[in-house]
């Protein structure tokens, strides 16, 4: 499953793979890899698969989730339709309060000590993710973990996630999505050794 994602996010351009001209994120950060899962949505088949990865993994880690909850804004699509195949209550997580209104942080309700799935489109150094969690820690929620369609799989953003106690899964990793682009034909040798050795040499 997580090789047949990672085909259909590369045939998609929904990831992008261009070691020879690098993107710069938010952050600064130069990458040779560009991540918009948002694409996906555009594709029923690849939504459907999506979808069904993540119905597999929560059966076999999250049974005793509660409500799912989506980060703003790539993890509220992916969120509310895995709600709605559970059957589950949905919230969405913004990663600032409204400025206007009641100033939430967390849309639609979910109660206090409830048991809530966080469901990303994509971890990268894991700073959101934490920081969108803190309103559910707050009112006294148990995040059960992190579900997200993509992860780069730092080791810096990986142990920031398991200090909190959080069980992290993800559809797809980042050596799941080179090993396949090598076998696909989407890049070379060459380009495998330049993004095997940025990965590896990534400081968040």
């Amino acid at each position: 499953m997580n090789k047949k994602i990672a085909k259909l996010l590369l045939q998609i351009n929904a990831i992008k793979l261009e070691p020879e001209k690098l993107f710069t994120w938010a952050s600064g950060k130069k990458s040779p890899i560009y991540c918009d899962n948002r694409l996906t949505l555009s594709y029923p088949k690849v939504r459907s698969c999506i979808q069904d990865g993540l119905i597999n993994i929560f059966k076999n880690n999250y049974k005793k989730t509660e409500v799912i909850a989506g980060v703003a804004t790539g993890g509220i699509p992916h969120g509310a339709i895995l709600a709605n195949n559970l059957d589950l209550p949905f919230i969405y997580l913004r990663e600032t309060a409204k400025k206007h209104g009641r100033k939430n942080r967390i849309e639609g309700e979910v109660k206090p000590n409830s048991n809530v799935l966080v469901i990303e489109d994509l971890v990268s150094t894991g700073k959101s993710s934490l920081n969108a969690i803190e309103p559910l820690l707050e009112i006294g929620c148990n995040v059960t973990g992190i579900l997200s369609v993509f992860t780069y799989n730092f080791p810096e953003a990986l142990n920031k996630i398991k200090e909190k106690g959080i069980n992290f899964k993800s559809l797809c990793t980042y050596e799941e999505l080179i090993e396949t682009a090598i076998e696909e034909n989407f890049i070379s040798k060459s380009e495998l050794s330049f993004l095997e050795k940025w990965n590896k040499d990534f400081k968040i």
